[in-house]
């Protein structure tokens, strides 16, 4: 008796969803990129607003952990999860929403990176432009694990609901090479 694994799928294996509505999809995809503006405009004030009062405070951190080394040797535990849930926490909609207003960047490694680097991009301008504020490795480590963790909790799954892909004309309906010849 031969398993699930082996038998081809066909069209109507139920592996394919149907495809929601057009409107429902531009109406998700609008939302969507809403909501990613609004984390552009909560991410700029809070990345790249000037904070001369901690100036002396600063420093720039190109080592991987020794941030988090220094957050989690403070004596108050609050002030180490404000630290790194907050930069966590910061990235989380990132991972749920680009996804969704760009179905070409669904995929883990393809999140990782792109998180990587729009996280960079902010740290390098908060480190260059703005004062009171450095460049931290860490933030950037901890902004992309917010944004993956994000992305496998809800935009994975969110991204396939809006651009599910249905049967459509063209290769989706098509019978594998092997089968065209019968």
């Amino acid at each position: 008796m031969a398993g699930a694994a082996s038998r081809p799928r066909t069209a109507g294996s139920g592996r394919e969803r149907p495809r929601p509505p057009l409107l429902v999809r531009l109406l998700a995809v609008l939302c969507a990129f809403t909501f990613m503006v609004a984390f552009a405009v909560v991410l700029a004030r809070l990345t790249l607003q000037p904070s001369p009062a901690s100036e002396a405070l600063t420093h720039t951190n190109l080592h991987p952990g020794r941030s988090l080394k220094a957050y989690l040797d403070q004596p108050e535990l609050r002030d180490a999860v404000r630290q790194i849930g907050g930069n966590i926490l910061l990235g989380l909609p990132f991972g749920v929403l680009v996804p969704v207003v760009a179905p070409r960047t669904r995929g883990f490694l393809r999140v990782l990176l792109l998180t990587a680097v729009v996280m960079l991009l902010v740290e390098f301008a908060q480190g260059a432009l703005v004062t009171g504020r450095a460049f931290d490795i860490d933030d950037v480590i901890l902004n992309t694990s917010g944004a993956l963790i994000g992305y496998l909790l809800l935009g994975r799954r969110l991204s396939r609901a809006v651009h599910a892909r249905g049967p459509r004309g063209g290769r989706a309906g098509r019978k594998p090479v092997s089968e065209r010849s019968k």
